[in-house]
């Protein structure tokens, strides 16, 4: 029998933690799953043409893993979702694969799973700011090399060029969930001082919280650090550190990436790296993924990690848990909890 109950999309994996928030979601929406086939970029597309699921409200991506096989929503994808479609909620705390500037001009919110993986992003940032301080990397390849001169040779060499974090000034490139909760970790733990740049400042209360300046251009923050954390979401493939930006930097200032690895020019960072202008680097995510550039992977001053800074337990209940959520406040009426575009909408 036909339904009455607002249609929501369900792309990807079954639900796996919060399944009684799940059952709610039925219980006031008909929940419909696209099989893979029909998740596939040209069968979707044809989908929405031929209104195969009818009016649809909303969408809801529970695993960055699944239900992206469509791919990017875009001018093409967009203008194909019916007038009743008003939130797409997807787990990642990224956005950089949907046009959410068209969605917006469209009335349809996109919300993301940022809040969720907060913890788990700031605390990859941590590990990668002691190791690019401590020169951990050299240490942990000479450990594992098997060999007792290397061993030895890290052992009584990599102090020489290691600091502790404690005193430093710490630059962060967007101060939102994730940034600013590495702000809080690093304060605490570290002493660190915050200077940062972001075209939202955090409140006077904020900022004093963790200790943080802002700065009005990246430039400016890019001479004060001693490390620079990037926590900004994609630009839409534009460089936020390029060539001249390394030019900017301290000389023996240290790098870290766990935002978006379309934010760095790798080319020039090996540059700056073998140069010894950038003392050490720390990335989890890369230009070009699954293959960072073969001379960092030899070079001892390069902590990686494979895109795995947000890949806890909690993270993935949570970006189930905020994408079922997100769908229910917005078709009920409510405030989003965790919205990316609400600023851009009319």
């Amino acid at each position: 029998m036909p339904s009455n109950k607002p249609v929501v999309l369900h792309l990807g994996d079954p639900v796996k933690f919060n399944t009684d928030l799940y059952t709610q979601l039925q219980e006031k929406f008909t929940v419909i799953r696209p099989s893979v086939e029909e998740r596939q970029r040209e069968p979707f597309l044809q989908a929405l043409r031929d209104r195969k699921w009818g009016d649809i409200a909303g969408v809801m991506k529970p695993f960055w893993g699944t239900g992206g096989e469509m791919g990017r929503w875009d001018k093409e994808l967009i203008p194909l979702l019916p007038e009743s479609f008003k939130v797409y909620a997807a787990a990642g705390a990224g956005f950089d694969w949907a046009d959410v500037d068209i969605m917006a001009a469209r009335g349809i919110l996109y919300c993301n799973g940022a809040s969720a993986s907060s913890e788990a992003v700031a605390d990859m940032a941590l590990y990668h700011i002691i190791s690019v301080f401590r020169n951990m990397q050299w240490s942990n390849m000479a450990a594992r090399s098997g060999n007792a001169e290397t061993f030895l040779h890290a052992h009584h060499n990599t102090q020489a060029e290691a600091h502790n974090p404690a005193g430093q000034t710490l630059g962060i490139v967007g101060l939102g969930n994730i940034g600013y909760t590495i702000a809080k970790k690093t304060h605490a733990a570290f002493g660190m001082k915050i200077v940062y740049y972001d075209p939202f400042p955090k409140s006077a209360e904020q900022e004093a919280a963790v200790g943080a300046t802002r700065c009005s251009t990246l430039d400016e923050m890019l001479g004060q650090a001693d490390c620079v954390v990037l926590a900004a979401p994609g630009q839409g493939g534009k460089k936020i550190i390029d060539r001249e930006a390394f030019t900017k930097m301290k000389k023996g200032s240290r790098l870290v990436n766990v935002a978006r690895g379309t934010l760095v020019d790798e080319d020039a960072l090996v540059e700056a790296l073998e140069s010894r202008h950038l003392f050490a680097v720390g990335l989890d995510v890369y230009e070009k993924e699954p293959t960072p550039r073969p001379k960092l992977l030899e070079n001892r001053y390069a902590t990686l990690t494979c895109h795995t800074a947000g890949g806890a337990m909690e993270t993935m209940m949570g970006f189930e848990e905020l994408s079922m959520r997100n769908v229910m406040a917005v078709l009920s009426g409510e405030q989003p909890l965790t919205p990316v575009n609400k600023h851009m909408m009319k």
